[in-house]
């Protein structure tokens, strides 16, 4: 068989796995019964919620739950909706970074770094039009994409603090008002002796009262610079207590306690995922070591991939796959809690 037979056999085989593979991924929940076993458990959910209502008989604990479902669906909601309307400048996210920093600066620092990488690029890959098409593509990646990257783990490290700290914050706020302090006394006494960033983030906070903004206004804008969902339930729980009265302690108390069991929560998941976690890294990164590998050992022995037609369309299969592999993965191991 002539080499073009036998390259228009590869090609057509390849297009066959992709398509059965892409036809099993969307007829799988269909085939395998998952949507019939939904739609019975569905079924048979609503005729016991029926039933139940019907009767009558529904007990203390089942309105509890039941009002406590309705409110967790109704913030779910309201948290999607603002998410679809957010749209997070540049400004917001050198706020929520911690970074006394101009959009401007910013986006001059992020052109330089990317004139930067593709002139090191350009001279790296030895000149012509290969090179100055490396070059820019990381002008792109420099200026728009790895400054971004870096602005966003910035701003989850720093969310990441001001969650582990939270919850003793709170504390203070309940044992000063236990003792009689008033509240803005309390969140003045966290922003003095509290770590960062606890302690700049309510600092903001009693600036902005200092200034005639309410505590309701403050807290909301708290939530802009901060947008953790520990932080949208003490503005919930402020903004309660102040519209209907209460116990003041005794609600921040409980929140306290629920942000503790949310953060124990976060670490074991965290734990249980681990091994997970170590396991699709490792899976991921070795297709591309080992092709790394092959060409310093042996580069006449892989160039095919790369100077054929069969080569280039063969890694772009299997960099399809890997890169369903990898959201699989991903998948896998993300957890909601």
């Amino acid at each position: 068989m002539a080499d073009g037979d036998t390259a228009t056999l590869l090609i057509a085989l390849l297009a066959a796995f992709t398509f059965a593979g892409l036809v099993f991924a969307l007829l799988y929940p269909y085939v395998s019964g998952e949507k019939q076993t939904e739609k019975r458990v569905a079924s048979v959910t609503e005729t016991r919620a029926k039933k139940s209502s019907s009767t009558g008989v529904r007990s203390a604990a089942d309105i509890a739950a039941q009002r406590k479902k309705q409110v967790s669906e109704s913030l779910k909601d309201m948290e999607a909706r603002a998410k679809s309307r957010e749209k997070v400048s540049i400004r917001t996210q050198l706020e929520r970074a911690g970074l006394d920093a101009e959009p401007r600066a910013f986006w001059i620092t992020s052109l330089v770094f990317g004139l930067v990488l593709s002139v090191v690029i350009f001279v790296w890959m030895g000149g012509g039009s290969g090179a100055l098409m490396g070059a820019f593509a990381a002008l792109l990646i420099g200026t728009l994409g790895v400054p971004r990257w870096v602005l966003g783990k910035l701003v989850k490290r720093r969310q990441k603090k001001f969650q582990s700290e939270l919850a003793n914050a709170i504390d203070v706020v309940v044992r000063g008002v236990k003792s009689g302090l008033p509240l803005n006394e309390c969140l003045q006494i966290i922003a003095r002796e509290s770590p960062e960033p606890i302690a700049g983030e309510f600092r903001y906070v009693v600036e902005q009262m200092r200034v005639g903004v309410s505590l309701s206004e403050a807290l909301d804008r708290l939530i802009v610079r901060m947008p953790l969902a520990e932080v949208k339930f003490l503005a919930i729980v402020i903004s309660i207590q102040q519209q209907a009265g209460g116990n003041l302690s005794e609600a921040l108390g409980n929140l306290s306690s629920v942000l503790r069991d949310r953060f124990r929560m976060e670490m074991k998941v965290k734990a249980l995922s681990a091994e997970a976690k170590s396991s699709a890294g490792v899976l991921g990164s070795l297709p591309p070591g080992v092709m790394t590998m092959t060409y310093m050992s042996s580069p006449d022995y892989i160039m095919p991939l790369f100077n054929t037609t069969v080569g280039n369309l063969l890694l772009l299969v299997g960099g399809f796959w890997m890169f369903c592999g990898i959201m699989v993965m991903k998948k896998m191991i993300n957890f909601k809690f």
